[in-house]
């Protein structure tokens, strides 16, 4: 008998247990035995199943299967409901927009279409909500908070008070971290579709064939406005031995119950530096290998050197400038030659993180069967409109080679979707466009840098406050960091604003609106802050243009 596609669901499991590859392997055939189950995949890495049914089948025989595997148990993500079931069933042909991918790009593309008066149909071949509340932002940001509060337990600036602290199971801490991922992706995505019934969402794998039609799973789907928002994936570097040496991505990183004694990281941009500080304060020793002059590389010159000296503080042995010349061995014993400072070393570690960027998830695609480009790295090339070379055919997120932050995503997305439904008539704009690292002290910018700014040919001023002008810093007996405000001289317009400093990004934003509106650091030196709050640390070094910081009163208008 022909089974029904529209009948066809999605349940997301967690499992516990796995130590490898092959279990994956082993559960994902259990799986796949179970009367109803047409398709199953289980990655070691997320220690996640998402396994495709024909309803009705009891989600009980997929955790029983689960455990007849081995050692393993499993627990249910996300089941079909009746509601998603009717939603599923959407005719393939009718959607106004047809948008592969499912993360942040294609569900602000799918709202804008659904504001819109359209219907819009996601496709997604891996988990529902793309990599920020699966495999990034979320996950990363709330294992640093749990290392910031060890961290801040067990250091204590304040006389009188004694603290301690010590960790007492990394892995239910990474537990914690997997239950916050799956309620956000319902809260999030999940439910948010509900709330918009000319939006449907499907598991598929979509690729163009010969000619130009797209597919899902091998069937040809006919839609006028494709868009194309399928993210990235993480990018190694050709360094001889990695790819034969079984290691981390950001990801494997995140998912590990296990704490390594000693943790080598190689990439000191903003992923790489976030699980090493993590990782540091949970209590591995850790060593970072970047091979450009400084870490977090596309910041102001100040923050590089202030960041690496406050992480080396913490007893993070920090390298730039560095060649990883080979790589080898395995898990708990690897060796890692490099080639720093003049002086060839070989590290011994027992984890291996590799950070060294992202590509655009474009390979599976055939997008040249469409008559779409790519540049060199593999993102598609878009216009302003977010149009790519088929006039048919846009593009958003990740997937384009833009600034890979989730909010640049989501308003890609619904740029492109008012686009392909109305005519080319928004235009992507990311002026004033923030960049936080979540560090401590942490790290956040917008604009130029003073060196991009001089180069610019304009003449620029520029003003640091060290935080030990601060008073909220100095009350809180943490001034750790600066601001830096760089300045056209002639307009007295701000080019740019760098902030290192204990929660930055909760700083930066006065700043994005100075840049994106054309306020001068006047406007900011002369506008009230409340006192005692780390945002006061803008106005301050407003004041501080052509004057000695420490001749500023807390009192100054």
């Amino acid at each position: 008998m022909t089974s029904d596609p529209t009948k066809r669901e999605s349940i997301r499991l967690t499992i516990e247990g796995m130590t490898c590859d092959h279990c994956a392997v082993g559960i994902a055939r259990a799986l796949r035995s179970v009367k109803g189950v047409t398709h199953a995949e289980v990655s070691y890495a997320t220690k996640a199943a998402i396994v495709q049914v024909e309803s009705p089948t009891p989600v009980d025989h997929l955790v029983h299967a689960v455990s007849s595997a081995g050692r393993y148990s499993a627990r249910v993500v996300a089941a079909p409901t009746p509601s998603s079931a009717a939603r599923g069933a959407l005719d393939e042909g009718t959607a106004d927009l047809l948008i592969v991918g499912g993360g942040s790009a294609a569900f602000a593309a799918a709202i804008r279409a659904a504001d819109l008066g359209a219907t819009a149909r996601i496709v997604e071949a891996a988990t529902m909500g793309g990599t920020c509340v699966n495999i990034g932002c979320v996950p990363s940001k709330t294992m640093i908070r749990a290392a910031e509060k060890l961290r801040g337990a067990a250091h204590n600036a304040f006389s009188g008070i004694s603290l301690s602290a010590r960790l007492v199971d990394y892995a239910a801490t990474v537990h914690q971290k997997d239950g916050l991922v799956a309620d956000l992706r319902k809260a999030k995505y999940a439910d948010v579709l509900e709330s918009y019934p000319s939006v449907s969402y499907s598991q598929g794998t979509a690729q163009f064939a010969a000619g130009g039609a797209l597919t899902i799973d091998g069937r040809p789907v006919a839609v006028s406005k494709i868009l194309i928002a399928t993210g990235a994936h993480s990018w190694e570097p050709p360094i001889p031995g990695l790819a034969e040496t079984p290691h981390w991505n950001s990801t494997a990183a995140l998912a590990a119950t296990t704490l390594p004694a000693h943790l080598v990281v190689i990439g000191g941009g903003a992923v790489g530096i976030e699980i090493a500080q993590m990782m540091l304060r949970m209590g591995s020793r850790v060593t970072v290998l970047e091979a450009l002059p400084g870490v977090v590389p596309n910041e102001d010159v100040d923050v590089r050197i202030g960041l690496a000296a406050a992480l080396r503080d913490e007893g993070m042995r920090v390298e730039v400038g560095v060649r990883v010349a080979h790589v080898g061995g395995r898990p708990g014993a690897y060796e890692i030659s490099v080639e720093v400072g003049g002086r060839s070393e070989t590290i011994a570690s027992d984890a291996l993180l590799v950070a060294t960027g992202r590509r655009a998830n474009t390979g599976a695609l055939g997008l040249s069967e469409a008559g779409v480009l790519t540049d060199a790295r593999g993102a598609i090339v878009v216009d302003e409109h977010q149009r790519t070379s088929n006039p048919a055919i846009y593009a958003a997120g990740d997937v384009t080679g833009d600034p890979m932050f989730v909010y640049v995503s989501a308003h890609t997305g619904a740029v492109a979707a008012e686009n392909a439904l109305r005519g080319d008539r928004v235009v992507r704009d990311l002026v004033g466009m923030p960049r936080v690292t979540f560090t401590d002290p942490g790290v956040a910018s917008v604009g130029l840098t003073e060196a991009e700014a001089r180069r610019s040919g304009a003449e620029v001023i520029a003003s640091t406050l060290g935080l030990e002008h601060l008073p909220r810093a100095i009350a809180a007996r943490d001034t750790r960091g600066f601001v830096k405000l760089v300045v056209d001289a002639s307009t007295r317009r701000l080019l740019g604003a760098h902030i290192l400093a204990p929660e930055a990004g909760e700083m930066i934003q006065e700043t994005v609106f100075a840049i994106r509106h054309g306020i001068t650091v006047d406007d900011l030196a002369r506008t009230m802050h409340p006192y005692l709050t780390r945002a006061e640390g803008i106005k301050l070094a407003a004041q501080a243009l052509g004057k000695e910081p420490s001749r500023l009163s807390c009192c100054a208008a």
